[in-house]
Order: C-alpha cells, then sequence, then structure tokens
C-alpha cells in the first residue's frame, strides 16, 4: 500500500474536527437543502457535499486551500485530501 500524501499523514485521527450541527449554514442561510456534510480539518468549517446544489466544502477549499475534509456523517469515518485527491478511512 502507498503511504498517505503529506496532509493526511499528519492528521491525528483521535483528534479530528467534528461538525458542532448536522447542517450545512451555507445551505440554510440560501434556505437549500444538501445531500451530505464534510469537516475541515483547518478551521471546522461545516459544508455540503460535491453531490450537493452547492458544493460548499469545495467552495471553501477553493477559497481557502484548507486541504483536508472529513466525513461529517454520522457512522462515517474517512477524511479526504483536495490538492492531492488522496482518501483515506480511519
Amino acid at each position: 500500500m502507498a503511504s498517505l500524501c503529506s496532509h493526511l499523514s499528519a492528521l491525528d485521527p483521535a483528534h479530528l474536527k467534528t461538525a458542532p450541527q448536522h447542517v450545512c449554514p451555507e445551505c440554510v442561510a440560501l434556505g437549500d437543502t444538501w445531500v451530505h456534510l464534510r469537516t475541515c480539518q483547518e478551521c471546522g468549517h461545516v459544508g455540503c457535499c460535491d453531490q450537493s446544489k452547492n458544493t460548499h466544502a469545495t467552495k471553501h477549499f477553493h477559497a481557502t486551500q484548507h486541504p483536508v475534509v472529513s466525513s461529517a456523517e454520522r457512522g462515517e469515518r474517512w477524511v479526504y485530501c483536495y490538492p492531492d485527491q488522496e482518501f483515506a478511512e480511519y
């Protein structure tokens, strides 16, 4: 198995940021819904996934260059690195 990118290998799975509420605040402000949520591991921003109409998690990455998100969905334990397009379960 190949080693993880530097962004993912620097993470401590025991200390990942989690979503304080299970909502995409930007979608709520727009009156829209979302499919799944992602949590930025740099700042804790919660945004909707790319299957959602507004893709707020990816828009957050493009605006901030914060590289890693985790799933904010209950029961899912994975992280994704945008720059390296790498995925890891934990």
